[in-house]
């Protein structure tokens, strides 16, 4: 990721951390965040994103972020008083765009940018954070328009009811087996087939989520994989910080699938850096 890039992320990031999220939210700024970075000219991006309503308060503050670091000069003495106005100035309308937008209808919103469609259109986008009451018989759940979509669509296989079912049991089970593992790991106790096993299955539990379109979750997983084969292959010290960042992810996983209304910003942007950490170690084999 470039520069400008990574300002602009990092600055999207700082604006959240002053707004008290859902996880519906939470995954809005993620995917706005990985629209912005995988970008292949963000200019342009950022003035077609002015044109949607649900996103045109917001890419019009993020468009005059960009002008000002690519049109000015760049004083690297006041980069950083420059980045706390900019951040300060993105609260309001990341607010305002994460009110009435939600994770399907800011995914819609991106494939209207011209000549670049982030999301298939053949995938099948599940928010499990999403919550509503049974009572009241008027308000359809996310899950119940996911079944008649599943119902009605000629390229849904029928299987995939099925794994809209099993998916929370499938990603929770390991969870609390997982978290006992690190608890010995932290007490020096490391069992090298423990590691192999549960890595395989955070990296099948990845593609199961990735395959229901939850790439908050798939990204979760994939690190906690990733570290645990790293830590098999003693090419990760698993040290405090490593196993609370461990930690981090699965927070994360958990409060996601059960749509816990905590503000859990804080471990996933503890994640977040921890992967992108990961992603400069290249191991020498998998599993």
């Amino acid at each position: 990721m470039d520069l400008i890039k990574q300002y602009i992320t990092q600055s999207i990031t700082i604006a959240a951390n002053n707004l008290r999220l859902n996880n519906q939210q939470i995954e809005v700024v993620a995917l706005l965040k990985q629209t912005i970075s995988k970008s292949e000219n963000l200019s342009d991006d950022l003035i077609n994103m002015k044109k949607i309503t649900e996103l045109s308060l917001l890419a019009i503050r993020l468009n005059d972020i960009y002008n000002s670091l690519t049109q000015n000069p760049i004083d690297l003495l006041k980069i950083s008083d420059q980045f706390k106005e900019h951040s300060r100035y993105l609260i309001k309308d990341l607010g305002h765009m994460l009110d009435i937008t939600t994770p399907a209808v800011f995914k819609t919103a991106i494939e209207k940018l011209n000549g670049a469609i982030v999301f298939p259109k053949e995938e099948i986008k599940i928010d499990l954070s999403k919550r509503i009451p049974e009572e009241d018989p008027f308000i359809k759940s996310e899950t119940e328009e996911i079944k008649e979509t599943i119902i009605f669509s000629e390229d849904i296989e029928n299987e995939d009811e099925e794994l809209i079912q099993k998916f929370e049991p499938t990603i929770l089970g390991p969870i609390k087996p997982l978290d006992n593992v690190l608890k010995k790991i932290s007490n020096n106790e490391i069992d090298y087939e423990e590691l192999i096993k549960y890595a395989q299955i955070m990296d099948d539990n990845a593609a199961l989520s990735r395959k229901i379109g939850f790439e908050i979750l798939s990204g979760m997983h994939r690190i906690v994989s990733k570290a645990l084969i790293l830590i098999k292959n003693r090419e990760l010290m698993p040290g405090k910080e490593v196993i609370e960042n461990l930690r981090a992810c699965l927070i994360v996983i958990v409060a996601v699938v059960r749509g816990k209304d905590v503000d859990i910003n804080s471990y996933l942007n503890k994640a977040e850096e921890f992967g992108n950490k990961l992603a400069t170690i290249k191991s020498k084999e998998s599993y």
